[in-house]
């Protein structure tokens, strides 16, 4: 008897659950979503979007876009008030940031190609991933999707003897080997 009456409940169940699961007749939809796909708007997609996310779980935050990302909680030091560039490399972990690198002007477009994708190498071999994008004969962007990572290719960038200067933040870092960088050496 009572595998009956658990038979007579799975099918009960089955029938409520196609009854349930019916096509939704033009009555109960929303204006919008009575409309041909065609004839969607940006507005009509959006919603549809939402839509579609409504149950889907919240994205873990290295996930998120940027600019939705919780700002880097960066740790208050009173001792590293000497240093403001310090603060301002922990200012921009996690967020993008772009060098602007200059070679000096003795070399041509394809030389300055050449050493500024070596450059992006030597970079990515020891960690900074960079993306490299050439501006002008003698000019190239870095750009880090970890901004903290840029202070350490600029260590880096400032010994190279092809390189007059590079710029992070509207600071301009003179490489070692000009006259302006032999003379900031000579300050410190």
């Amino acid at each position: 008897m009572a595998p009956q009456i658990l038979l007579r409940t799975v099918f009960l169940v089955c029938i409520i659950s196609v009854i349930q699961c019916r096509k939704h007749d033009g009555k109960d939809k929303p204006k919008w979503a009575k409309k041909d796909i065609g004839d969607y708007n940006e507005v009509d997609m959006e919603r549809l979007l939402d839509q579609w996310e409504e149950d889907e779980e919240p994205l873990e935050p290295d996930e998120l876009p940027e600019h939705l990302r919780p700002p880097p909680k960066i740790q208050f030091d009173p001792s590293a008030m000497n240093d403001p560039e310090q603060l301002l490399q922990m200012s921009k972990k996690g967020k993008t940031l772009m060098m602007f690198v200059k070679a000096k002007d003795k070399y041509t477009r394809d030389q300055v190609e050449a050493f500024t994708k070596l450059w992006q190498s030597a970079l990515h071999n020891n960690h900074v991933q960079a993306e490299r994008y050439m501006v002008d004969d003698h000019r190239a962007i870095f750009m880090f999707s970890d901004g903290s990572q840029a202070w350490e290719a600029k260590d880096f960038l400032v010994e190279q003897e092809e390189l007059q200067d590079c710029a992070i933040d509207n600071r301009v870092y003179h490489g070692h080997h000009t006259p302006e960088g032999k003379q900031e050496a000579r300050k410190k």
